[in-house]
């Protein structure tokens, strides 16, 4: 029987509790959402005693489906002030499968300050006081932690600015080997872990694909047929393991889509091919680390890297949208320099998307000069030291907009937006003012049909069909998260009609069940009426989804477009 783990942290009590039947058939982000609607008042400070952190793996974590290792994170944002779900690859998902456990869920408050460490095994879970983890970097936590716990515990942490309840901090994962790199980035769920005085999970578990599957022989049948829909598939059979997520550098930067100096009037970057997928699989091997690798088990897709940096340290990974912000965004062309900002965010538990908006907001502001890559470093370098000037940083594109006086900041519900600009890749801006997670490209990837020609064509500088794409994207979108496979499954999913009802066929072999394609359509849907009902009772209204007024009238180049898409239209995405 599955259990949720609660770990009270006023009382500092750990409690294994009978998962209620209204949660049993969900996982991933249906669970997280489901339970910050039911559990977190919408009003609360996120940093407050009524928050809470659920971490969940997805339903078929735990199986040997193709790249089915997705962990969700949720909460209530301090960055958003809304609701939260941000994915993370890793070992942890699967391994949290393996013990059994639906959810850990983290609440309350400590009274005093603190540092502490949740180990949980097949023995059982214990709280453990961990000061001796205290202000030290994600790196250096998960090396200790390993050592102590052996060396394929998993470790879930947060680094100096989740200890700061920083707006910017993420949470950490390790992969297989030990890289404390693979983030729950988004949104600052990483200060609300620190709120709760929790440094640190270990999730020690022998086994890995060995949850109960009650069809053994229907589910290996169906997870052959889907692998071999992403193996057929040119974006995930070839491209991204070949040159993993940073081979979008030179597609999106030829499309006139890719943002530059802090998403100026120009949408594209002379210089992308410098941090571009193809240059960072050659450097990476020439100095013996990987152009691709897998970031969590049973993955096929392979989309990660190991990028060895010249001062001998290892970053791994870089993916596109990181290479994008501290790349283009701040008109630097120097992959080591890319490596090293993406570094100190790992180690220091900072998403590196919202950093790279913020930097590009403190160039246009003129604190630093754009390009200047020394001045970047040190100026991220001051997030974990706790200065002034850090934890302005570390709070975030908008924190940044408001200390300094800056009104073009690319923000969605104070979230800062990511590598595709909504100006002629518009079915992207309808996600990102639309979404509930705030300016997320996760939550419905319209560079699908958008530029890749992926599931269709729709053409990403007019408005027609915008709306229609980005409101399937974001239902298919929340089902999958919920189902603990990798995004980028959608890919082959698109294209080819068996994909979905091969993950359908899984969960059936998996739960002993008959659901249809209808069926996760509607689960979706479900989710994404759960988050738009948290944000509405904390506040939130139709003037919450729109995008930063820019870009509503500064031309893009080179096709010389604005975003256009009405009010009304982006008030009917979810007239579902």
């Amino acid at each position: 029987m599955p259990k949720f783990l609660r770990v009270d942290m006023a009382k500092k009590e750990v409690n294994f509790e009978d998962v209620p039947e209204k949660y049993l058939a969900l996982g991933g982000r249906a669970l997280t959402s489901q339970m910050v609607l039911d559990e977190v008042p919408a009003t609360c400070n996120p940093l407050g005693e009524f928050n809470k952190v659920i971490i969940a793996p997805g339903l078929l974590s735990g199986t040997n489906a193709p790249s089915s290792g997705r962990l969700s994170v949720g909460g209530k944002s301090p960055l958003t002030g809304g609701i939260k779900e941000a994915n993370a690859g890793g070992i942890c998902s699967q391994k949290i499968a393996n013990l059994d456990i639906k959810a850990i869920i983290l609440e309350g408050k400590p009274a005093e300050k603190g540092s502490w460490l949740i180990k949980v095994s097949p023995d059982g879970a214990e709280l453990l006081a961990a000061d001796e983890l205290a202000n030290k970097g994600t790196y250096e936590v998960t090396a200790i932690l390993r050592e102590r716990y052996g060396s394929k515990v998993g470790v879930i942490c947060i680094g100096p600015a989740g200890e700061m309840m920083l707006m910017g901090a993420g949470v950490a994962t390790n992969d297989a080997e030990g890289n404390s790199s693979r983030y729950a980035g988004r949104g600052g769920l990483g200060a609300v872990m620190g709120s709760k005085g929790v440094k640190a999970i270990v999730v020690d578990a022998p086994k890995t694909f060995d949850v109960p599957v009650k069809d053994k022989e229907r589910f290996s049948a169906a997870a052959k047929k889907f692998a071999k829909v992403l193996m057929d598939h040119p974006v995930t059979g070839e491209g991204l393991p070949a040159f993993g997520t940073n081979v979008l550098m030179n597609i999106i930067s030829e499309a006139g889509t890719l943002p530059t100096r802090n998403f100026s009037n120009v949408g594209r970057f002379a210089n992308a091919n410098n941090v571009g997928g193809e240059t960072l699989a050659e450097v990476a091997k020439a100095r013996g680390g990987k152009a691709t690798h897998a970031c969590h088990p049973g993955c096929i897709m392979r989309c990660s890297n190991v990028y060895p940096m010249p001062d001998g340290k290892v970053c791994s990974p870089i993916e596109y949208e990181t290479a994008w912000c501290f790349g283009p965004n701040l008109e630097i062309d120097n992959l080591d320099v890319v490596a090293k900002l993406n570094y100190i965010c790992n180690d220091a538990g900072l998403d590196t998307i919202e950093m790279g908006v913020a930097l590009g907001v403190l160039m246009e502001a003129g604190v630093i000069p754009f390009g200047d890559a020394d001045a970047a470093v040190a100026a991220l370098e001051e997030v974990a030291k706790g200065t002034p000037a850090g934890r302005i940083l570390g709070n975030g594109a908008v924190f940044v907009g408001k200390a300094y006086g800056i009104t073009r900041v690319a923000a969605v519900k104070g979230q800062g937006i990511p590598a595709y600009d909504p100006r002629s890749c518009k079915g992207n801006g309808v996600t990102y003012a639309t979404s509930p997670m705030g300016g997320d490209h996760t939550a419905g990837y319209a560079v699908t049909a958008n530029i890749l020609k992926v599931g269709g064509f729709v053409d990403p500088t007019k408005a027609e069909g915008q709306v229609d794409l980005s409101r399937n994207l974001q239902i298919a979108t929340a089902a999958v998260d919920a189902t603990g496979l990798c995004l980028f499954v959608a890919f082959g999913v698109l294209d080819n009609p068996e994909g979905l009802p091969a993950i359908v066929e899984m969960l059936n072999a998996q739960y002993g069940l008959e659901l249809t394609v209808n069926d996760v359509v509607a689960l979706g849907q479900s989710i994404l009426k759960n988050e738009r009902a948290f944000n509405a009772a904390a506040g939130f209204t139709n003037a919450d989804d729109r995008l930063p007024e820019f870009f509503y009238n500064e031309k893009l180049a080179p096709h010389d477009t604005i975003f256009d898409i009405t009010d009304e239209e982006l008030d009917s995405v979810f007239n579902f």
